[in-house]
């Protein structure tokens, strides 16, 4: 049964806008403003740059495992189960950290509607609001799909007019000097701007969702990364040249400040609006989110199972709600909004490390069944960028990022040690890697399985006889120089386990059917192909060979043989196996997957998954 994906662009554009545009935009700006004055907008273009590898990597991931749990799942099966550990734990930690700086942005902003409130009292209206979107995610509330697009798109709608309006009425020359003082650490603020990104990449765990996942997803979230990084830059340049600093560096909320300069009330009430619905949704998508984290990680055994216990009736993981609502208003309290800041943005650097690290260790595991519909330009040079900058970014934030990141490693694989209940091994791709050097007897084939099952759903493919067909041929995987005759009785031998027909009748007929006319069809394919006298079933073997074969011509190194035997009756499938193998072999890097996959089953994999006709 085919799985219904209604997310088309609009919804993954409105998603992945929605989880950007908030206290990034919001209060960011007033954090960084007194290190960086106007050179802010720097920050914010070169943290957008280097976004870009993180995105396109994540988007190769999604597109080739559109499983839930985004970056937890990629990880895990390509670094494997301990740093899959730690990368949910990342995920789970950044994203809590980023809903907490929603609701201390939700918190300024309410002093604005009730000045009398002192700025000491921004945390406490936040750990109201916490236990507010904690009954919210308790009791459950669905169906508003539609009503995050609408506030999306009445969001992107305000800060347009804010741009427009406002470039009309700013003074340009108070961006000079533009690097005030000393020359700010330029790198170190852009990746403080990380977090503004943070909520692009969260769509992309939503791939099984979307419909045309290849084409949508990578669409959506290219789309949303442009248009919200021109919101960023045109809305922060004017909120420049409409304050002077003073008035930039003594308040959280500038841009509602500067659109109340030169739009009055109706500018403030509409600016506040925009900011209250954003950290709204950004504060209630982060705590539904990770909270839904701890609970896939209990099942899958990285951590203790009281995290996965569910409510009888609405099977809400109301246990990891509590746990992630209680650690957000620890942060709160506990962290200084400029730590804060730093601490969630150094979790995501380091979640895009291991996405950019993820990528190349799927491609160069080769796995057959890794076949994603996006491919990242410019691999692995792209990626290798990313994991630098990445890197360089931590670097430049300070030690108390440092610090924290090394303590949450260490925590991270303590738990993974006392609580790991599945202690079989698990394939990675980093295991596969291994694995080239290594005895075949070693290998393992679980990697691959869960992959080929994954793409199967992905593409909606309902296997037909063909399929079923394949699923159980005996493959021959030839490693030596052989002739022709010496292949033949391989063959003969193979089809006649499964068809209880003496080996020499079957090589008689192979035989006589190449005397015929040669079932060599080109330089690399041969289809030596019988028809048995009675119905006695239809079997297919299929033959690798590693150093080639010649039919008859000099010339000829035929490295694929698919040989075909069937009953009178069967002359139609017969046909359309013979249909399908020419399709197959003519889709793209058939031939070279044919060469370089590692084993049997990765020969199946690679038959099955081509793409080719279905009835």
């Amino acid at each position: 049964m085919k799985k219904n994906k209604q997310l088309r662009l609009l919804e993954v554009f409105c998603i992945a806008s929605g989880a950007m545009i908030s206290s990034g935009l919001f209060v960011l700006p007033a954090v960084i403003y007194p290190m960086a004055g106007p050179s802010i907008l720097l920050a914010y273009f070169v943290a957008g740059i280097l976004m870009i590898p993180n995105l396109i990597s994540q988007t190769e991931l999604a597109t080739a495992m559109p499983k839930a749990g985004g970056a937890y799942f990629y990880i895990g099966r390509s670094l494997g189960p301990m740093l899959g550990n730690f990368a949910g734990m990342a995920n789970w930690f950044s994203i809590a950290l980023k809903g907490a700086f929603a609701l201390v942005g939700m918190g300024a902003f309410v002093q604005i509607i009730l000045p009398g409130i002192p700025l000491q009292s921004i945390k406490w209206i936040a750990i109201g609001l916490i236990l507010f979107f904690t009954l919210i995610n308790l009791i459950s509330v669905e169906g508003t799909g539609h009503i995050q697009d609408i506030m999306v798109i009445l969001l992107i709608g305000i800060l347009l007019y804010y741009i427009s309006v406002g470039q009309r009425a700013g003074d340009f020359g108070s961006l000079r000097p533009f690097f005030p003082g000393e020359k700010p650490n330029i790198l170190g603020m852009a990746g403080m701007v990380f977090i503004s990104y943070g909520g692009l990449t969260k769509v992309a765990s939503l791939a099984g969702e979307i419909n045309d996942p290849g084409k949508t997803l990578p669409r959506g979230m290219i789309l949303s990364f442009v248009v919200v990084n021109l919101l960023y830059l045109g809305s922060i340049f004017v909120t420049l040249s409409i304050l002077n600093p003073q008035e930039f560096g003594n308040t959280l909320t500038p841009l509602t400040m500067a659109a109340q300069k030169f739009g009055g009330s109706v500018g403030m009430i509409l600016l506040s609006l925009a900011a209250l619905f954003s950290f709204a949704t950004t504060a209630n998508a982060s705590l539904l989110s990770a909270s839904r984290l701890p609970g896939a990680m209990a099942e899958d055994g990285l951590l203790p199972s009281w995290f996965g216990i569910r409510s009888k009736k609405r099977k809400i993981p109301w246990v990891s709600v509590l746990f992630t609502s209680l650690f957000m208003a620890l942060v709160i309290l506990g962290l200084k909004l400029e730590d804060l800041v730093k601490t969630a943005s150094t979790m995501m650097l380091l979640l895009f490390f291991l996405v950019n690290l993820s990528v190349i260790l799927m491609r160069e595991s080769r796995i057959v069944s890794y076949r994603p519909i996006f491919k990242s330009p410019m691999y692995p040079y792209l990626q290798f960028f990313g994991l630098i900058s990445t890197l360089v970014l931590i670097f430049k934030m300070g030690n108390l990022p440092l610090v924290l990141t090394g303590g949450f490693f260490v925590f991270s694989t303590l738990v993974y040690i006392l609580f790991h209940r599945n202690k079989g091994k698990r394939d990675s791709a980093l295991v596969r890697i291994v694995e080239r050097v290594v005895d075949k007897t070693l290998r393992s084939n679980s990697l691959h399985d869960e992959l080929t099952q994954i793409l199967f759903e992905r593409d909606n493919i309902e296997k037909d006889r063909f399929d079923h067909l394949i699923s159980r041929a005996i493959i021959l995987d030839i490693h030596r120089d052989i002739t022709r005759p010496e292949l033949f009785k391989k063959i003969a031998q193979a089809l006649s386990l499964r068809l209880d027909i003496p080996v020499e009748e079957i090589l008689q007929k192979l035989e006589e059917r190449e005397a015929q006319s040669p079932t060599a069809i080109s330089d690399d394919l041969a289809i030596p192909h019988i028809v048995l006298e009675e119905d006695q079933g239809f079997e297919i073997v299929m033959v690798r060979l590693q150093n080639g074969i010649s039919f008859g011509k000099e010339d000829e190194k035929i490295k694929m043989v698919f040989a075909l035997a069937g009953g009178k009756s069967e002359r139609n499938f017969h046909l359309q196996c013979l249909m399908a193998i020419a399709q197959i072999v003519r889709t793209n890097d058939f031939i070279k997957g044919w060469q370089e996959t590692r084993d049997e089953e990765e020969l199946r994999a690679l038959v099955m998954l081509a793409d080719r006709n279905r009835k």
